[in-house]
């Protein structure tokens, strides 16, 4: 883990976030293209949401887990100080658990055949309602005006797969931050239909947790480079405090 201090891109040094590094050449690129390092910087804390992806028992415990990431529990407490923060400053939290029911077979069947029949078992096991594997991860700090949303693929955005898109839409939130696991699997998908959805989308750098440090800057510096912005918690805290002593002022 290494401090938050995102650099100039004519530093010729890498981007440094808690939890992430991304290449200078991704940055230069970024910045010539967009003409800033952080695009979303300036958040409205009423448009902006927390959407934790698949933070359950099934990535989380490998007494009942299919595809346990071990620092997936280490997100935890970083995910709770931003739901703290978001509905303190007036935006949603939404809870996202990865579910499988009986269509899952027949419409995402490929998904199916990618996998051993016992590798199968146990995800179906660990997905399915009613199970511990399906619950949230019992250190989330999940409050009741918080929403819970199922989603049936990798990405939370997909449309017919899941009405995340349509409760985020129905409550003014244009704007996403993406935080759980796997970084690189259903983070980054949910991340990128998000944007293809007309979100204004971020990804968390020490809020996102993959199998392994590689994995996770790869994922979230592709994101970076197309599809959005990727912060910190420290410095998004610190934007939503901005745009709070700005309208209070």
């Amino acid at each position: 883990m290494v401090g938050s201090s995102p650099l100039s891109p004519l530093s010729g040094e890498a981007m440094k976030l808690n939890g992430a590094t991304i290449p200078d050449e991704i940055v230069r690129r970024v910045v010539e293209r967009r003409g800033t390092e952080h695009c979303f910087a300036e958040l409205d804390p009423a448009r902006t949401a927390l959407v934790v992806i698949d933070l359950q028992h099934a990535f989380m415990n490998e007494a009942v887990g299919h595809a346990v990431v071990p620092a997936a529990r280490d997100i935890v407490p970083a995910v709770n100080r931003l739901a703290a923060a978001v509905r303190q400053k007036g935006g949603g939290v939404f809870w996202v658990q990865m579910t499988h029911d009986d269509n899952c077979l027949d419409d995402w069947s490929i998904a199916f055949e990618m996998s051993t029949p016992a590798m199968r078992q146990k995800r179906i096991a660990a997905l399915s309602e009613g199970g511990l594997g399906h619950q949230l991860w019992p250190d989330l700090d999940v409050k009741p005006e918080d929403e819970i949303v199922k989603k049936y693929r990798y990405s939370g955005f997909l449309p017919g797969t899941s009405d995340l898109a349509d409760r985020l839409r129905a409550r003014g939130f244009d704007t996403v931050l993406i935080t759980g696991t796997v970084t690189n699997v259903c983070c980054e998908s949910s991340a990128r239909d998000a944007n293809m959805m007309n979100f204004r989308t971020m990804m968390v750098s020490d809020g996102n947790a993959a199998l392994t440090q590689a994995e996770h800057d790869a994922s979230l510096t592709a994101f970076y480079a197309t599809f959005g912005d990727v912060m910190d918690t420290e410095m998004i805290i610190a934007a939503l405090d901005r745009a709070a002593a700005a309208k209070a002022a």
